[in-house]
């Protein structure tokens, strides 16, 4: 069996989209657990006893050519949480939001 990567308790990623696909899709991304959006820009996911609160930035968007790609910094910081949670937590998260490519 293959083991995953360690999944650190703080970092953040670039993301594709603009803050409506985002909320969108982040319901679905994270499944079963308990989703709470106490502001614009947050959000906080309730998994076993901790919790992971993420925070999301517009950037300004990627040209390529006349084509404009909106995008996002989100930040990720887990609370209480531990590696093996994130872990699974984390794995059908990105799975879910993979969009597009290849």
């Amino acid at each position: 069996m293959r083991r995953l990567s360690s999944v650190p308790e703080s970092f953040s990623r670039d993301t594709g989209g603009t803050p409506a696909d985002w909320l969108r899709w982040l319901p679905g991304a994270c499944r079963d657990h308990a989703l709470c959006l106490p502001t614009e820009h947050s959000a906080t996911v309730s998994i076993g006893q901790g919790h992971l609160h993420l925070q999301w930035e517009v950037l300004p968007p990627r040209a390529l050519g006349l084509a404009r790609f909106p995008h996002l910094m989100v930040s990720y910081r887990f609370d209480g949480v531990n590696e093996a949670e994130r872990q699974a937590f984390m794995r059908y998260f990105d799975l879910y939001m993979q969009r597009g490519g290849g």
